[in-house]
């Protein structure tokens, strides 16, 4: 059992820090301010530290100085939010043995624990093996993908194939379609369950924290690969890595890659790569925007992920998912959905993917009253849709948002009820204009048309 410090202002995720280090069989130690968990600190001289970066009294780069330089022996963890983890990746230039990015999964908690606890146990190398020996393993519920569409079904036979294979994958789809998610069921499908799934967030550093992240700085060789060991990295928004690190990023699993082959790839340096983009990295490459080898070196396995408007069928179990969620965490009765709003549900384009239907779900939720959520209780941009016919659309249909002028719906009428008549005659449209009793000019206009100059003056 090992004493486990923790600092965070916020209390939720503290109490939740709390029972995780309980159920794994550690000693945890909670302060809300930074003032009394460094009091705390010279009195229990723990083995690990947790700190949020963000505290109310005191920085967290503060704390992670001090107990650099008076406590040696006690491991770092940086707790921080997305946008700050070029400042957590500072954090690990004064001795922080690794960071999490909130919200973090619980089961990247626990081994982040445990591998920061063997390292105070003087085994860096075999942190796996002695982490196993200090704390049991906490059952967390695994990551899963929700749907029964087509596309999420080839997702599964994807996964269910190449699993447990060393080749990299490449992700490809829109911000918000689940890239994140299946990368982490890939790790937690694979023999490298037990070991770290790492995330390096591409787009949210500069270029020399990139570097360092990537490939060491300073005769350091504390990277996102070696605190990976054995486990999976995933780059994110790998689209945005400079070209020069791409160069680099290219010789380095290179060189991984026959080193594997030749069975000589240190036990440090043995993790799967996993990367995810919202752009075509094919389609940058031909623009010289991206480096070609690198391309192809990571996407041997291309998964293309389907945003949420091209598997309505998940629509539903998606909401229902999110409202099992949402009671769960407040502690209510699980809301129903009435067929109208799921009606709107399923018919909304939903350009920010799953994590816009999450919100909207969310915060009908917040609204809804008697059990049930309600049109009302959507966003107004899910809501606030008329539907109505217009043969310019693929399907016959267009969403027209409540509150648009009263023009646009009179000329979408107009318009369809212009083709019928023109049918009716038989494409005539000199009889059509008769028989609306408009110029043959006024019908051309009004269809959208432009009608050649000697037939205007006829």
């Amino acid at each position: 059992m090992a004493k486990i410090l923790i600092i965070d202002d916020e209390a939720a995720i503290l109490e939740m820090m709390v029972q995780l280090c309980n159920k794994i069989g550690h000693e945890p130690l909670p302060f809300q301010t930074g003032k009394e968990g460094m009091e705390a600190m010279a009195k229990e001289r723990p083995e690990l530290l947790i700190v949020d970066l963000r505290i109310g009294d005191i920085s967290g780069l503060q704390i992670i100085q001090k107990c650099s330089e008076e406590y040696p022996d006690t491991a770092v963890i940086m707790v921080t939010g997305y946008g700050s983890v070029e400042t957590a990746v500072e954090a690990m230039k004064l001795g922080a043995f690794d960071y999490l990015t909130k919200p973090f999964d619980l089961g990247d908690l626990q081994r982040t624990i445990n591998r920061a606890i063997a390292q105070t146990a003087g085994d860096i190398g075999a942190g796996a093996t002695v982490a196993a020996s200090i704390a049991p393993t906490l059952v967390t519920e695994s990551a899963h993908i929700i749907g029964k569409s087509d596309p999420i079904q080839e997702i599964h036979k994807i996964i269910e194939k190449v699993a447990d294979n060393h080749s990299p994958v490449l992700l490809e789809g829109e911000f918000g379609s689940g890239k994140q998610l299946i990368a982490r069921v890939l790790h937690e499908e694979s023999s490298r369950r037990e070991a770290p799934f790492k995330i390096l967030h591409c787009s949210a550093l500069p270029e020399n924290l990139l570097e360092q992240e990537l490939f060491g700085a300073g005769g350091h060789a504390n990277t996102i690969f070696n605190r990976a060991q054995g486990g999976t990295v995933l780059l994110e928004e790998i689209h945005h890595l400079p070209i020069r690190l791409q160069s680099q990023l290219d010789s380095f699993l290179e060189d991984l890659n026959g080193r594997r082959l030749r069975g000589s790839l240190p036990e440090n340096l043995d993790f799967r790569v996993i990367a995810s983009t919202t752009e075509s990295l094919e389609a940058l490459a031909k623009d010289g925007k991206f480096r070609e080898d690198l391309y192809y070196r990571i996407s041997v396995i291309p998964v293309a992920v389907p945003p949420l408007r091209k598997r309505q069928d998940d629509i539903a179990l998606l909401a229902d998912h999110f409202l099992t969620n949402f009671a769960k965490l407040t502690g209510t009765q699980k809301q129903e959905i009435d067929k109208y709003a799921a009606k709107l549900l399923k018919n909304y384009d939903w350009p920010g993917n799953v994590g816009e239907l999450q919100n909207a779900i969310e915060r009908a939720c917040t609204f809804a009253e008697n059990g049930r959520v309600r049109p009302p209780d959507l966003p107004p941009k899910v809501s606030q849709k008329v539907e109505v016919s217009d043969e310019d659309s693929n399907g016959g249909k267009v969403q027209l948002p409540i509150g648009s002028p009263l023009s646009e719906f009179v000329k979408k009428q107009e318009r369809l009820f212009i083709r019928e008549t023109l049918r009716y005659n038989g494409g005539s449209r000199e009889k059509t204009a008769s028989m609306l009793g408009i110029s043959i000019a006024t019908l051309y206009r009004k269809m959208g048309l432009k009608l050649e100059r000697e037939k205007l003056l006829s």
